[in-house]
């Protein structure tokens, strides 16, 4: 958004005669409480739901009564600023953020203008376990008759249960319904005697495939003939796998259609699941593994398959490379955080597709019992790969799995102390690929002396690099004390007598941090060697444009 878009935005929120449902202004000119920011995103995500808007807004600098601008310091530095979205949605229960934050600088001040998203149809939404609102301009509770009204809205239509008026069973496959069948037996094995006296359109119904011996979009997606396509137009509902080399060049690629529950096999048939070896502690034979775990292959695929938004016409992708599994789907991740799904192992409570998603779990597709995604981390974590990533901008779901380890020392023995979570390892994860921490993150990694550094930088700690055998590595990555290196410039000078800037760069370089750019090493060596001089240990017997150092 320009800088006039957000000054025209501004000035219109001005412009209100007082604040309502969806604005607010707040002077916050140094802080702000968490939890009171909390609240009110919240509350006002519930009500523009609720007035049919598309976003809400909370300023930060402008006075609330005569609106005019009086300048906020809160979260001075963008990165403090923009890790808000992360602690917001650790507290929300479908792991929702801000659209956007946007900072505007005015002549009377600096302005913060938070785009709040609505509450997704259906879903009402809360922080920390409570439900928020607004009376005018009061922030109140939500109150059952807003909930229901919220939630009334995920029952007006499920696009995937709508019937399909000209389809009838004869556009189903019949390898897909016998297939359907023995998973379904497999499923519940209790009604394995009953199913076997079931017709196709019983078992369809009992399976809820079907309504009423009708055939709905769910029936023909996962069962339907590949020439019945047609009856979903536009939506194209296709996978497509492509095989991608080490030179980013295109080396093969296929297209599946329906039926999808036939398309799932044929995709994982296409994956190169090939045998990964590595020495596993302890022993002089190495451990010999599948690159990938056939759960999480599949489980991904049907993920896919399940809370794709068929509305907006788009294939699901499968992309293989030489050590990774890229899976894409268009839609946004309704839960909202990844992190919320597998920590709190909890069950989705709304789903895009759910007409889809039934059947899927009555045919041993998906477990909707919420614990597929958690499967996969856990799987990662046991071969001693690293954690599935999940990009979820654009409006799709972009899932990478990892097929090799990242790491040995560190990923082989850190899953295998039980006393670090799931959710720490998942923070540690982010620590060795350089992935950004959140500020709540960074804070519960510190309290436990998990990772030590500055941000960006963060490096894991002492404590977890005693326990991955990483102890030089950590050394390397923290670098020594100041003495150390004031020492080594003095006993060197001592040594040779006299040592010019590049032979003192020489000295210091592979002993500095690696996590120093060579700008911050250059600038460090300088400020060693000014402390040195202010302090009369050391003088410049050269020139300033090519020093040379002797002890004083």
């Amino acid at each position: 958004m320009t800088t006039e878009q957000l000054q025209s935005i501004l000035e219109n929120l001005r412009n209100l005669s007082a604040e309502n449902e969806i604005v607010e202004f707040k002077e916050a000119k140094n802080s702000y409480d968490f939890t009171k920011l909390g609240r009110y995103f919240s509350a006002l995500s519930n009500e523009a739901n609720l007035h049919n808007k598309t976003c809400a807004w909370l300023v930060f600098g402008v006075e609330d009564k005569k609106h005019m601008v009086v300048g906020s310091n809160f979260r001075a530095t963008r990165k403090d600023l923009d890790s808000l979205k992360g602690e917001i949605a650790k507290k929300t229960i479908n792991g929702i953020s801000f659209i956007e934050i946007h900072e505007l600088q005015t002549s009377e001040g600096r302005v913060i203008l938070f785009q709040i998203p609505a509450a997704p149809k259906g879903i009402p939404v809360s922080f920390d376990g409570h439900y928020y609102a607004r009376d005018g301009e009061e922030l109140t509770s939500l109150n059952i008759e807003k909930i229901e009204r919220i939630r009334a809205q995920a029952n007006m239509e499920d696009w995937s249960a709508a019937i399909v008026k000209d389809a009838s069973i004869e556009d189903l496959d019949e390898d897909a319904i016998t297939l359907a069948r023995k998973n379904f037996k497999n499923k519940f094995p209790e009604k394995a005697t009953e199913l076997d006296t079931w017709d196709t359109i019983t078992f369809l119904n009992k399976a809820k495939v079907t309504i009423k011996g009708k055939i709905t979009r769910t029936a023909l997606i996962l069962l339907g003939k590949d020439e019945s396509e047609h009856f979903l137009n536009p939506a194209e509902v296709k996978i497509r796998w492509k095989l991608i080399g080490d030179d980013g060049s295109d080396i093969d690629y296929d297209i599946f259609g329906l039926p999808m529950i036939l398309s799932v096999e044929k995709v994982f048939a296409k994956i190169r699941n090939i045998k990964y070896r590595y020495m596993q502690e302890g022993t002089i034979f190495p451990t010999e593994v599948a690159k990938y775990e056939p759960f999480s292959i599949r489980e991904a695929i049907n993920n896919c398959i399940a809370h794709q938004d068929y509305t907006k016409n788009a294939r699901i992708n499968v992309i293989e490379m030489e050590d990774q599994l890229i899976f894409t789907n268009q839609g946004s991740f309704i839960p909202g955080s990844v992190e919320k799904v597998v920590i709190d192992d909890a069950p989705e409570e709304f789903y895009r597709n759910r007409f889809l998603a039934t059947a899927m779990f009555n045919l041993k597709m998906v477990d909707t019992a919420g614990g597929g995604i958690k499967k996969i981390f856990n799987f990662q974590r046991a071969r001693y790969f690293p954690m599935p990533d999940y990009d979820l901008s654009d409006d799709k779901v972009k899932v990478t799995i990892s097929g090799k380890i990242l790491d040995m020392d560190y990923a082989r023995l850190l899953a295998n102390h039980k006393e670090l979570t799931l959710e720490e390892i998942m923070m540690l994860d982010k620590v060795q690929k350089k992935i950004p921490l959140t500020v709540l993150e960074e804070k519960q990694l510190k309290n436990k002396k998990l990772i030590e550094g500055r941000k960006p930088n963060f490096f894991i700690g002492l404590k977890v690099a005693e326990k991955t055998g990483q102890k030089a590595v950590y050394s390397k990555t923290k670098g020594f004390d100041k003495t150390y290196y004031l020492d080594l410039i003095v006993k060197a000078i001592k040594e040779h007598k006299e040592l010019n800037r590049k032979e003192i760069d020489e000295l210091l370089w592979s002993k500095l941090p690696d996590w120093m750019t060579e700008k911050q090493k250059k600038n460090k060596v300088g400020n060693l060697l000014t402390e040195l001089r202010v302090s009369h240990v050391i003088e410049n017997i050269g020139t300033y444009t090519n020093p040379k150092w002797s002890l004083k």
